[in-house]
């Protein structure tokens, strides 16, 4: 089985084509043949070494990749589902352990946590929901706002961004979002009421807009704690990073505002979610981006080019 691996942790360059053995499902698993692979910034992390605590005891080489589509190919003997081999499928994978992760022809994944592909989507488009389309709905749950509340979103173009919005705007909220200029008719398309400049001015934005504050804050950009500012008393205020993680910027309460941490390993174990996913989806809410397609092969290049920012949409890896 060819997969996309490394063995030591740095740059892009440590990416690899590895031929690995052929993994087959056990009871209550089902095996997926890869077709796509979206490659996301915590493929990065994994890459750079940054989630390497969880990764102790476990041997190189480690394959990165949260998200799959492709083709169910075998199930487990035993297994409750009713899926189908033949059937396409998306679903999120956790690289914890040796060969774990999605860059890669084959993976065995517990049968609860495959769903069926949106109708009308192929395979590249729908290894672009999974991951980014349940961290954005677990945001949702987790602020749980009442319709008509207002929601500030940033970094509103990327896909965590966008796929928020969308749900945001589905679910009956007031939706407030950043954007370059460049990106301001996309933010737009995804359903934001009010779009204000993106950059370090944000929060004086969105207090123009909204003079009493927003109701919550999900702040996908990474901003941290200049956005306080902008949530009224007891809002809400949505964080996408851990301690020790790029980016992560330590944000403590004030003014009776709740800290959210947005986790999506939470969600792992919850078919349910993942079947919303797949019924937003079909239903229009959710709509995938992709930015570009590439061999599996040349998935150093793929993480040199999410390097390089400003990608719209999801690069995606074929096999």
């Amino acid at each position: 089985m060819q997969a996309i691996g490394l063995y030591e942790y740095g740059g892009p360059e440590v990416l690899r084509v590895l031929d690995l053995p052929e993994p087959h499902a056990g009871p209550g698993e089902v095996r997926v043949r890869v077709h796509a692979a979206a490659v996301n910034p915590s493929d990065t992390l994994l890459r750079a070494g940054v989630t390497a605590p969880f990764l102790e005891g476990s041997p190189p080489p480690w394959v990165p990749g949260m998200d799959v589509a492709g083709v169910i190919d075998e199930i487990g003997p035993g297994t409750d589902t009713d899926l189908t081999v033949g059937d396409a499928v998306m679903a999120m994978v956790i690289p914890l352990g040796t060969a774990a992760g999605g860059y890669a022809e084959q993976v065995v994944l517990p049968a609860a946590r495959v769903v069926r592909a949106p109708a009308g989507l192929d395979h590249v488009a729908a290894a672009t929901l999974p991951m980014n389309s349940l961290t954005a709905l677990l945001a949702r749950d987790l602020l749980a706002l009442a319709p008509g509340s207002v929601l500030a979103v940033t970094g509103a173009a990327g896909m965590l961004g966008g796929y928020l919005v969308q749900l945001a705007r589905h679910a009956g909220l007031t939706v407030v979002a950043d954007a370059a200029p460049s990106d301001e008719d996309l933010v737009r398309s995804l359903g934001a009421h009010v779009v204000v400049p993106r950059g370090a001015e944000v929060t004086g934005h969105v207090l123009a807009a909204f003079p009493d504050g927003v109701s919550a804050v999900a702040d996908t950009a990474l901003m941290g704690p200049v956005l306080l500012d902008a949530v009224r008393d007891g809002g809400t205020y949505a964080r996408f990073r851990s301690p020790g993680e790029p980016g992560f910027k330590n944000v403590e309460s004030v003014r009776d505002i709740r800290i959210a941490a947005v986790f999506v390993p939470e969600y792992t174990n919850r078919p349910d979610k993942l079947h919303e996913i797949l019924h937003l989806a079909e239903a229009g809410v959710l709509t995938p981006r992709v930015a570009a397609t590439l061999p599996a092969a040349e998935a150093p290049e793929a993480h040199r080019l999410l390097a390089k920012g400003g990608t719209r949409g999801r690069l995606v890896l074929t096999f």
